[in-house]
């Protein structure tokens, strides 16, 4: 069953409010806000890896004073943006920035597109997608973005077949074909390199296989292309917020040419500029 999360459960039971608030900018519309630090709020790997690149070697000399707080927990980076705890995330795609949006009634926009981080597919007991036996179980996404956007990689290699039409918001239940009988495993996209152990295959995102120490260039079984991908990486804001000066600061650095060279040259090909 897919889970949903409300944004008042959220907000009720994360401490990412209090822990951020302290060093949180505030209203970005306010006066003085120039000169506040901006506050983003980002998955470890790549996203907090990128921004404190920016902020070790960049951030200073374009006049940005940037403070990032690594979050774990993706479902908390949403509702710490619209509540005014932090300035800015960066760790979804506009996917799932929109249907975030439609579900819990917020107004987050995007800013830019930063990178692509391939979804793969990853196994510890075949080598080739091929292998997989009649009745293997595949983990996937239990989010609803993520989830139709495995399976869609697994539809377009002809692993499955899916309802006409059904798009991006593809669910387990649009499966209308299915040769090897697969046992599907819907799970919470950070316990699905976990979850390699006990199941034949997992459809894990990008960041969440780096930060499992996988590299989804060379250990992917199956992996989505990057051309024409709509599931580019954003820096994300509360609409209203995009003309903050240190927004578009930081905006311009995520688009530098050292950015990019710094992608390519730690990520090798597992993280891609969109840019």
């Amino acid at each position: 069953m897919r889970t949903v999360l409300k944004y008042t459960a959220v907000l009720a039971t994360a401490g990412l409010t209090l822990s951020v608030a302290a060093c949180s900018s505030g209203s970005s519309s306010s006066s003085n806000s120039a000169d506040k630090p901006l506050v983003v709020v980002a998955s470890p790997t790549p996203h907090a890896q990128i921004l404190n690149y920016i902020k070790d070697n960049l951030a200073a000399k374009a006049g940005l004073k940037l403070t990032v707080k690594e979050v774990s927990d993706y479902t908390l980076q949403n509702p710490a943006v619209q509540d005014g705890s932090a300035d800015a995330n960066y760790f979804q795609h506009v996917p799932y920035l929109t249907d975030f949006n439609k579900t819990h009634g917020t107004d987050l926009v995007s800013v830019e597109n930063v990178h692509l981080e391939p979804l793969g597919v990853y196994s510890k007991k075949v080598k080739k997608i091929t292998d997989l036996a009649p009745g293997a179980s595949v983990a996937v996404p239990n989010d609803a973005t993520n989830e139709g956007r495995a399976l869609k990689l697994l539809a377009d290699n002809q692993v499955i077949t899916l309802k006409d039409g059904v798009g991006t918001g593809a669910t387990v239940h649009d499966v209308t074909g299915n040769p090897k009988n697969l046992k599907f495993k819907e799970l919470d996209a950070a316990q699905l390199p976990r979850a390699l152990d006990d199941v034949d295959a997992s459809v894990i995102n990008g960041n969440n296989a780096l930060g499992a120490n996988l590299k989804p260039a060379t250990d992917a079984i199956l992996l989505e292309k990057a051309e024409g991908n709509p599931y580019a990486n954003v820096l994300a804001v509360k609409k209203g917020h995009e003309s903050d000066p240190r927004i578009q600061k930081l905006a311009q650095l995520l688009h530098s040419d050292e950015v990019k060279k710094y992608i390519d040259d730690t990520f090798t090909g597992s993280v891609v500029p969109a840019f």
